[in-house]
């Protein structure tokens, strides 16, 4: 992190204990003024901005100590010799897994899903503060939030992503009825299932409208799905129908055509079989 961002570590010196006791006093300051009250947030993220906010309103009541002036006085004379910020430091631990035939790797007591392509193969399991990234042959395949338990009388957890098993059921369509990974599919994909498993074929005809994420974007397939719930035609052919012309920018539902008064009948054609007989008679005078 030092070579990355280009700063010098002050570290204590050997032997020198008193130091280090000057560096804990520091932290054991910085917690009261920033820490008392105790405000409570509702994830990570919040955590951080707010702790951001209040170093920054930090600056301007501590003194820097060796320059003259607050901290934030010392900045401000400092701005503008300063580079500017770089790529952000990708720091992670990095572990080799093996995936597991289920597609599954274990990390800290749970299991998260990786793509059925990489079962039985080694992989590479970056860790963050807040996920996980299973990275291969020089991609990255996946990406899960992390899951940080507390406590060790509590089971793990299975994190399963759908779309890692598409590849199986393209394979074993009877995989789809009672899989755990397809549990966690969109609603409208789980009311389409509901209809289609009443009829004959209707997993083939389920496993070939999931497979359509891989070539279109989720999010129109969902749609797609949706309208054909709502239209009470929940077939394939209708869902590729709206989904085509949702990629292709036309409303779900065909527009109007008014006829203009010239083309309306003036004479509403009559049916008259007799004309059928009249070509038959004709048939025959020619066979003769």
């Amino acid at each position: 992190m030092a070579s990355h961002y280009l700063f010098e570590p002050d570290f204590c010196n050997p032997a020198a204990g008193w130091e280090k006791g000057q560096v804990e006093k520091n932290v054991q300051d910085a917690r009261r003024r920033l820490w008392q009250p105790l405000p409570s947030f509702p994830d990570l993220a919040a955590l951080n901005a707010w702790l951001e906010q209040r170093c920054i309103e930090q600056w301007g009541q501590i003194q820097h100590g060796v320059l003259p002036g607050t901290i934030a006085d010392a900045w401000a004379d400092e701005v503008a010799s300063l580079m500017p910020l770089g790529r952000t430091f990708d720091g992670f631990v990095e572990h080799a897994k093996r995936v597991s035939p289920t597609c599954l790797i274990h990390f800290e007591r749970n299991r998260y899903s990786v793509p059925a392509s990489f079962a039985n193969r080694p992989v590479s399991l970056r860790v963050y503060p807040d996920r996980i990234v299973i990275a291969a042959e020089g991609q990255i395949l996946c990406e899960h939030d992390r899951i940080i338990e507390r406590s060790h009388h509590l089971p793990g957890r299975t994190v399963y992503d759908w779309r890692h098993y598409l590849a199986v059921i393209q394979r074993k369509p009877g995989a789809l009825r009672n899989g755990a990974p397809f549990a966690e599919m969109p609603d409208a994909f789980r009311q389409l299932q509901g209809h289609l498993l009443k009829r004959p074929g209707g997993d083939r005809e389920m496993v070939e409208i999931l497979a359509l994420v891989l070539q279109h974007d989720e999010q129109a397939v969902v749609c797609a799905v949706e309208l054909a719930l709502e239209a009470d035609v929940p077939t394939k052919t209708h869902i590729l129908n709206i989904l085509h012309r949702l990629t292709d920018g036309k409303a779900g539902t065909p527009p109007r055509i008014d006829a203009p008064q010239a083309l309306s009948l003036v004479r509403e054609p009559r049916a008259n079989v007799e004309r059928y007989d009249a070509l038959r008679s004709k048939e025959t005078a020619r066979a003769s």
